[in-house]
C-alpha cells in the first residue's frame, strides 16, 4: 500500500496546492488523480501569478479577448475560471461518489477586499455564479472582516473555503461564522447542507521563528499549533451545538492543512504531512511535497485528538520569547499582504501581455 493510499485509509483527503493549465492540457492532473490519490486542489493569487505571469500558456487566450474594455481583474477571473472549471470537471466523479464531501477546487476572491466585507460578499456570490460548478469553493480569508463575509456567503448558499487561519482561536472564529450561517438557514427554512472547509496554515509558523528557537524546538511550533487546532476541531464536532446541526443535515466544515511544504532544507520534505495525518481532514500539498511523500512518506500515527504535547511545546516557545497570540495575528496579516503583492504582480503581468498582444495585432 502506497503512503498516499495509507493517508486515505485513515480518512484524510489529499489535495494539490497548485494549478497549471499545462497539467490540464497534457494530462498531468488526470494522472495525479488516477495514480496519486489526489481528490481536490486549491489555488491562490500567488499560484496564478506564477502560472500566468511566468509562462506563455495564457497568451493565446489574451490575444482573443473581444471586450477590450474588460478590466485586467475580470480577464484574470475569466482565465482562472477556465482552468478551475476544467479541474472541477476532472474531480466531479469524486465529488459525486462522496456526495460532495470531496472532489473540490477553490478560487480566491481579490485579496484587495480583505478589509471590505460587503464587497467580498458581492464578489463571492458573483464568482460562484460564474463558475457554474457545484464543486468549486470560493476562498475568503479568515480576517475580522472576512468572518462577516464568510457568514453571509454561507447563509446565501455559497460554498466557502476559509483561508489564512493560523491558530485554534482563528479557526474557532471561522467555525462560529459557519455554524451561525447554517443556524440562520435552518431558521429561514433553507437547506443546511452548504459545504465549507477551514484552512489552517502550518509551516509559516516555523519560518517566522526559525532563528529564535534552539534546535530542540525548531520546526515544532507549527505542528503544535495544528495539534491545538485539531483538538478544538474534535471538541467542536462533539459539542451539542454541532450535533444538533448535524442531525438537521448540516455538513462538517472539514479542517484543511495548508502550507505543508517543508521550508527548512535541513528537515524532512515530508515532515508536515507525516505529522498531520488525521481522519476527517484534508492536506493540500505543493506538487514537490506530494511527490516526496509518494516516494518516501510514512504514516506512523494519528494526530492526537487531545492535543498531545502541544501545550508543552508552545510553553517552551513562550519561554524562548515567542508570543504565539501576537504572532498568529501577524502571520495572518502578512499572508494577506503577500497575496496582495502577488495580486498586483499578476494584474501587471496581464496588463503587459495585453499591450503586447495589441501591438502585435496592429502590425
Amino acid at each position: 500500500m502506497s503512503p498516499l493510499h495509507k493517508l486515505h485509509e485513515v480518512g484524510q483527503s489529499i489535495w494539490l496546492d497548485a494549478i497549471s493549465r499545462a497539467w490540464l492540457d497534457d494530462g498531468t492532473l488526470a494522472r495525479y488523480i488516477r495514480d496519486f490519490e489526489v481528490t481536490g486542489l486549491t489555488s491562490n493569487p500567488t499560484l496564478f501569478e506564477q502560472a500566468i505571469g511566468k509562462s506563455d500558456l495564457y497568451d493565446a487566450a489574451m490575444r482573443h479577448v473581444r471586450a477590450q474594455d474588460q478590466s485586467d481583474e475580470d480577464l484574470f477571473f475569466d482565465l482562472a475560471l477556465d482552468d478551475l472549471k476544467r479541474a472541477a470537471d476532472l474531480f466531479r466523479p469524486v465529488f459525486d461518489a462522496t456526495a460532495g464531501v470531496d472532489g473540490w477546487v477553490s478560487l480566491e476572491v481579490s485579496p484587495l477586499l480583505a478589509a471590505d466585507a460587503a464587497s467580498t460578499i458581492k464578489m463571492a456570490t458573483r464568482l460562484h455564479a460564474l463558475a457554474q460548478r457545484p464543486n468549486l469553493f470560493i476562498k475568503i480569508p479568515g480576517t475580522r472582516e472576512g468572518i462577516t463575509a464568510i457568514e453571509e456567503s454561507v447563509f446565501a448558499g455559497v460554498p466557502i473555503n476559509v483561508t489564512l487561519l493560523f491558530s485554534a482561536e482563528q479557526y474557532l472564529d471561522a467555525a462560529g461564522a459557519y455554524m451561525r450561517a447554517i443556524e440562520r438557514r435552518i431558521a429561514a427554512g433553507r437547506q443546511p447542507d452548504v459545504a465549507s472547509v477551514a484552512s489552517v496554515f502550518v509551516s509559516r509558523w516555523d519560518v517566522a521563528v526559525h532563528d529564535k528557537l534552539g534546535a530542540e524546538l525548531r520546526n515544532r511550533l507549527g505542528i503544535a499549533v495544528a495539534m491545538q487546532t485539531y483538538r478544538a476541531y474534535r471538541e467542536l464536532l462533539a459539542s451539542p451545538r454541532w450535533q444538533k446541526l448535524a442531525a438537521a443535515g448540516a455538513r462538517t466544515q472539514r479542517l484543511l492543512w495548508g502550507s505543508t511544504g517543508t521550508k527548512d532544507p535541513n528537515a524532512r520534505a515530508t515532515l508536515y504531512v507525516e505529522a498531520l495525518a488525521a481522519p476527517d481532514t484534508i492536506n493540500t500539498m505543493p506538487e514537490k511535497t506530494l511527490l516526496a511523500f509518494a516516494d518516501q512518506g510514512k504514516v506512523q500515527g494519528m494526530l492526537p485528538a487531545d492535543g498531545g504535547d502541544s501545550a508543552a511545546v508552545i510553553a517552551a516557545c513562550r519561554r524562548a520569547g515567542i508570543d504565539d497570540a501576537q504572532l498568529s495575528e501577524r502571520l495572518q496579516q502578512e499572508g494577506v499582504q503577500a497575496f496582495i503583492k502577488s495580486w498586483h504582480q499578476l494584474l501587471q503581468g496581464i496588463a503587459g501581455k495585453r499591450k503586447q498582444a495589441a501591438r502585435e495585432g496592429a502590425r
